[in-house]
């Protein structure tokens, strides 16, 4: 690889990083927006409960939060996708490795690459099908019973993070390789 082959595939890695370092933030974002709406809905429950029981006056006009539970949903969704590359860039995921570690660099190269290409194929589909759901949902204008918020931004949310760990995924597979071939 020659030099300016080399300051590009910088660039392209540190495009994918900070990518992937936005969608991570965006995941605990949505996580802090969950337990802030969940912790003011359980207090505004629990102020309902005490006007009825005990007629505290100034309780009267709090009501719990329409939609809690379709909000806390969607935002999960937003967490768990959005953080899925960051996840993985940074090797965050659950693996069994006590065997691979003990085989020889380029075994261990090859063993990461096949994983690192399942993996691509299967968010590749991922990816592909939430695109394809997402704009069935679009078509139908299929909404939450609660709020009436669209399904489809969140289902299209999903196909983008897991295009995105695709992206990760080839940087993987990619340094995989390189273990592969310097052996």
């Amino acid at each position: 690889m020659n030099q300016n082959n080399l300051i590009e595939w910088k660039h392209l890695e540190g495009f994918i990083k900070n990518i992937v370092k936005l969608l991570y933030w965006i995941a605990g974002i949505s996580i802090i927006c969950m337990m802030l709406i969940t912790c003011v809905d359980i207090l505004l429950r629990l102020s309902v409960t005490l006007y009825h029981r005990y007629h505290i006056g100034f309780l009267e006009p709090l009501e719990p939060i329409a939609g809690t539970y379709e909000l806390v949903c969607f935002m999960g969704a937003v967490a768990v996708a959005f953080a899925m590359a960051h996840t993985s860039l940074e090797k965050g995921h659950v693996a069994v490795s006590l065997i691979v570690r003990l085989l020889p660099i380029r075994f261990q190269g090859v063993i990461g690459v096949i994983t690192n290409l399942f993996c691509l194929i299967l968010f590749s589909l991922l990816s592909w099908r939430s695109i394809v759901y997402g704009n069935h949902l679009r078509e139908i204008h299929e909404v939450s019973l609660t709020l009436q918020l669209p399904f489809y931004p969140f289902v299209y949310g999903v196909g983008f993070a897991s295009a995105i760990l695709c992206l990760a995924l080839i940087l993987d597979i990619i340094k995989e390789f390189s273990k592969v071939v310097k052996g």
